[in-house]
């Protein structure tokens, strides 16, 4: 079995995209049969590391030169299937502590709302 070389190989395989530079938070995917789980609908997985990643992405500007962030939870509630088209995140930063940040990602699929994440993300120094 191959193992990824960074952690960019992964969002080259599930297909991510930034949809919009001035905004971390706004990525996306176009749905293909890669996906799917074996009912035909995008697999919880790909939506969960979609909004995962946006609230990495969201978060990142923020921190200082010697700060990093990792994911500590996500909660997310998933509200209707994906069977085609594309999803999209829209990602806030709900609150960003000095050890702590809480964000909320919401997926779409068109104009459709298909999840609801909240996460909380550690902060912590580098040396």
């Amino acid at each position: 079995m191959n193992e990824p070389e960074s952690a960019a190989d992964f969002i080259e395989l599930i297909g991510l995209r930034h949809l919009d530079d001035a905004d971390g938070g706004q990525n996306g995917i176009e749905v293909g049969p890669q996906h799917f789980n074996p009912y035909g609908v995008v697999h919880g997985g790909v939506i969960y590391s979609l909004a995962d990643t946006s609230m990495g992405a969201m978060l990142s500007p923020e921190l200082a030169e010697n700060e990093r962030t990792a994911t500590i939870e996500i909660k997310i509630n998933y509200l209707a299937p994906v069977r085609e088209g594309s999803i999209r995140t829209e990602t806030t930063i709900v609150n960003r502590g000095r050890r702590v940040a809480v964000l909320e990602s919401e997926v779409f699929n068109g104009d459709r709302l298909v999840a609801k994440a909240l996460g909380s993300f550690a902060i912590f120094e580098v040396q």
